[in-house]
Order: structure tokens, then C-alpha cells, then sequence
């Protein structure tokens, strides 16, 4: 089962700016090629990371009010939010390593 949460426009502000840990937010499309890969590498951060950080997915063809608002022009862009602020930010699929230390290097 997976750990990670389905986020869209309607739940956005409940799921991630008021929720209490830290949250990767994957935004992403169904279409798009580099998204397919950084999904099975968030599902391993979210196995890993669970107890300390919440991993959600935009689907931003589903939600282009969160995207918009969230200036989000390239996917896949990960956030890591904090307090419902975003405190860094990443765009375009790499190696599992790299998303391993950009999210430990932010949380």
C-alpha cells in the first residue's frame, strides 16, 4: 500500500500548508515521461521517511489552481514544505541519491 497522499485543488491548504510534519509535494502529469520515473523513487523516500515526512502528488492537469498558485511552470517540480511554506525546491527527475539528499538536506 502506498504512503503517499493524493493532493488536488479542494484539500491542498488542509493537506500540506496546516499539516504538522514536513511535506514532499511530487507535482507532476500523467503524460509526462520524467514524472513516470521519480514516482517509484518517492514511493522508497515515503517507506523510508514516513514516520518524519509526508509525501503528497499533484496531479497539476487535475489541479492548475494549486499549480498556478504555486508557480509551478516545469514537471516534474518537487517542493518540500514546512509550516506551509515552501523551504526549497527541485525541478526535473534525477537518481535516487540526489532526491535522498535534497530531501535530507532540507527537512
Amino acid at each position: 500500500m502506498s504512503n503517499i497522499v493524493e493532493v488536488n485543488d479542494s484539500n491542498f491548504d488542509a493537506a500540506v500548508g496546516r499539516n504538522d510534519k514536513p511535506v514532499l509535494v511530487d507535482f507532476w502529469a500523467p503524460w509526462c515521461g520524467p514524472c513516470k520515473t521519480v514516482g517509484p523513487m518517492l514511493e522508497e523516500i515515503a517507506d523510508e521517511l514516513g514516520d518524519d515526512l509526508v509525501v503528497a502528488k499533484v496531479n497539476v492537469d487535475d489541479s492548475p489552481e494549486t499549480a498556478a498558485r504555486m508557480g509551478i511552470r516545469s514537471i516534474p517540480t518537487l517542493a518540500l514544505f514546512r509550516e506551509g511554506g515552501v523551504v526549497a525546491r527541485q525541478t526535473g527527475a534525477g537518481s535516487l541519491g540526489q532526491l535522498r539528499a535534497f530531501v535530507k538536506g532540507n527537512l
